[in-house]
């Protein structure tokens, strides 16, 4: 039998779990990144809109920038949720969503644009929406790098990046190249005293491109970094850290996780 106090007292809890892990994370992040500015993606894929919510609303510690992976999931949560968040798309990249994906307006970047086919696809997306709302901004895109060589992980190779980030500034206006994005090895995420090969050939593939278009190179940011290695991904340049499991804990199976049930519960 469903108990409306008990269910308020345990949202409550949750808000307050919530803020506290943020909490942390935003010290920590300060910490290691001295007189810098890092933006935090609170990665919330698969957690319910209440979470997202909470945090967003925290009057200590608001959070405004969350990352989720599937298209779906993110179509969902936009349309419940407050239009002041800005969301970040950081899964892999399907290129018949794209044009969808482009027309959230809230879309603040999709960090995981890996060929000139989707930013196309992106930019068409986009262009239409800023012809029927001149007043929402440009699309950020991120060029995702396969650092690691992975053949499971999406990416370009580091020198396929100046074609496609030539392209996006040349043939994409709807578009702003904002920088470039790593996944890497989860194996080298484990090795804390030992330099992360990812976060550095991330940087000097950042640095290359930078020459090459005649760009300053901190005008290209760096996403890089998650929950077990985030700090060590500041130490390496990072600009944008993606943490998840340090702020919103384990996440369920995919098919048990809720969007709107939770979040109508939050609102009412």
């Amino acid at each position: 039998m469903f108990n409306a106090a008990e269910e308020s007292q345990k949202m409550r809890l949750r808000a307050q779990e919530l803020v506290e892990n943020v909490t942390h994370v935003l010290k920590t992040i300060e910490k290691a990144a001295g007189p810098r500015k890092v933006r935090l993606v609170a990665v919330s894929k698969l957690k319910p809109a209440s979470d997202i919510l909470a945090l967003h609303n925290a009057a200590s510690t608001p959070t405004s920038h969350f990352g989720e992976n599937y298209f779906q999931e993110l179509t969902e949560k936009s349309g419940i949720l407050p239009p002041s968040i800005n969301w970040h798309f950081i899964g892999t990249l399907q290129s018949n969503k794209c044009k969808s994906l482009a027309s959230i307006p809230n879309l603040w970047a999709v960090e995981s644009l890996d060929s000139i086919k989707k930013a196309d696809a992106l930019e068409k997306g986009r262009a239409a929406l800023l012809t029927s709302n001149p007043s929402v901004a440009p699309l950020r895109v991120f060029i995702q790098v396969n650092t690691s060589n992975e053949e499971s992980k999406s990416g370009c190779q580091p020198p396929e990046v100046p074609v496609l980030a030539k392209h996006i500034v040349k043939s994409c206006p709807s578009l702003i190249l904002q920088g470039l994005m790593t996944i890497g090895a989860i194996a080298r995420s484990k090795q804390p005293d030992v330099p992360n090969e990812d976060f550095i050939l991330l940087r000097e593939t950042r640095d290359k491109l930078a020459q090459e278009l005649g760009w300053e190179k901190d005008s290209l940011e760096l996403s890089m970094g998650m929950s077990e290695d985030y700090v060590a991904a500041i130490g390496e340049g990072a600009t944008t850290v993606r943490v998840g499991l340090s702020i919103f804990g384990a996440r369920p199976p995919k098919q048990d996780s809720k969007v709107k049930e939770e979040a109508v519960a939050a609102q009412s």
